[in-house]
């Protein structure tokens, strides 16, 4: 009620509250299930199958071999990249750019962006990331046009709850399958229309 009117809100609920009646029905149970965290191993095949599926280009290293592949991607052009990043996987022939809060403009200006991975899921192909120092925030990796994102082996579990078993709730979580993607009514698929249209996977021991 406002100042004592009677409003449209107030009939449809008064209405609804003699309709249940006293007292009111307890809610539904509902069943719980589903797959708990831990039931299933990690394939890391199943992982690079399916996030290759989603139109990643993925490479498979030894951690001593990073460098290498970010030279292939990124060399000769400028990266933003977190400030927590291991410097041995980036090559001197990439511009690294520390990520010092630059403005968007400046991260939208970089050629790509490298960063590490909280987890991933082969289930479902999706890297997870939740702004750690290795990852940063979540606007450097959804303005350049490529991300590199390096994955260690040790990181893929079986199931989405097996990650989230992995990651704080309350961290800036951003999960990850393949390249940014959307179709229109055709079914017509664009790319980079939220983030960046090339997706580079390292996976590495």
């Amino acid at each position: 009620m406002v100042g004592g009117a009677v409003t449209a809100r107030d009939v449809i609920l008064g209405r609804l509250r003699a309709a249940l009646g006293e007292p009111r029905p307890a809610p539904a149970e509902v069943p719980r299930d589903y797959r708990p965290a831990g039931g299933v191993a990690a394939d890391l095949d199943l992982f690079v199958g399916r996030i290759a599926d989603y139109r990643a280009t993925v490479y498979r290293c030894a951690d001593t071999d990073v460098a290498r592949i970010v030279d292939q991607v990124l060399g000769g052009r400028q990266a933003v990249v977190p400030p927590g990043l291991p410097r041995h996987w980036l090559p001197g022939s990439v511009r690294a750019v520390p990520d010092d809060d630059l403005p968007p403009g400046r991260v939208a200006a970089a050629d790509g962006v490298v960063t590490a991975a909280a987890v991933a899921v082969a289930e479902t192909g999706t890297i997870v990331l939740d702004g750690g120092p290795d990852q940063g925030r979540r606007l450097i990796t959804l303005l350049p046009d490529v991300h590199v994102c390096v994955v260690r082996a040790d990181q893929v579990v079986a199931t989405v709850p097996d990650a989230l078993a992995r990651v704080t709730p309350h961290r800036p979580l951003t999960w990850i399958s393949g390249p940014s993607a959307t179709s229109d009514i055709e079914l017509n698929r664009v790319e980079g229309v939220h983030g960046p249209r090339n997706l580079r996977v390292i996976v590495t021991a």
